[in-house]
């Protein structure tokens, strides 16, 4: 049954573990804020956490970005120790994911919520219980899936095999976010912004640069500097924001 919502809401995948999901999902939380909209975060799933009975870096992470005052069993519903698939470390906790469980804290942390961003774990072919994957969950919450990818060499592949596979599942591709361009990037970094919007069929909605400092800074940093994007308008069409 797909979750009912009356506000944007976004899903946001990789095209990797480690590709910068969290990071890119904390910047867009920190910004909207700011703006002074109510913005809901979601990390449905996290493992690799320490001590399950807290929030996960991640999911704390898009908490600070947010000021969400919501539940930690609502932001994060799911927490495993084990740094692995959301099946494995669900397996070694002798836990089965509970998939309605997720959907209605989802449709609680979305109620009265300007926007509301939902970040996946890992990419959208990682299974979560049996032959059900991150990308089952994205349309069973009815929602658009935001891409972000990189710029290193491997990205054209990484992104195509990514965004390919959303629309022949039919899902709503809304985009793609660039992550950790450096400073002075290389041929292959240099060129591959317009590579894959040239062959990925999805909007480029961001390119953020390489930043220094610790995740909360580098949040900061991005989120000030969003709205100075030349493809900021396309982001805010992609998320459903009206400004």
């Amino acid at each position: 049954m797909a979750a009912d919502r009356t506000a944007p809401a976004i899903f946001v995948t990789g095209t990797d573990t480690g590709v910068g999901k969290t990071l890119v999902t904390a910047v867009l939380a920190r910004h909207f804020t700011d703006l002074g909209m109510n913005v809901g975060v979601m990390k449905p799933i996290e493992t690799g956490v320490c001590d399950p009975g807290q929030l996960g870096p991640d999911a704390a992470l898009l908490r600070w970005a947010a000021q969400a005052t919501d539940p930690d069993a609502l932001i994060s519903p799911c927490r495993f120790t084990l740094p692995a698939s959301p099946h494995q470390a669900a397996a070694e906790a002798k836990i089965v994911i509970d998939i309605e469980q997720i959907v209605t804290a989802f449709q609680a942390i979305s109620e009265g919520k300007d926007l509301t961003l939902v970040e996946g774990a890992g990419g959208l072919m990682v299974p979560i219980r049996g032959g059900y994957l991150m990308s089952d969950l994205a349309m069973q919450m009815d929602l658009p899936v935001l891409v972000v990818t990189h710029p290193r060499l491997g990205t054209l592949n990484h992104t195509l095999l990514t965004t390919f596979p959303i629309r022949a599942m039919g899902l709503d591709l809304c985009g793609m976010v660039i992550n950790r361009l450096p400073e002075h990037p290389a041929t292959v970094e240099r060129e591959a912004p317009h590579l894959l919007s040239s062959i990925a069929s999805a909007d480029l909605l961001g390119v953020f640069p390489e930043t220094d400092g610790d995740e909360q800074s580098k949040v900061v940093q991005l989120a000030d500097a969003l709205s100075g994007s030349p493809t900021y308008h396309w982001l805010l069409s992609a998320l459903g924001v009206q400004r």
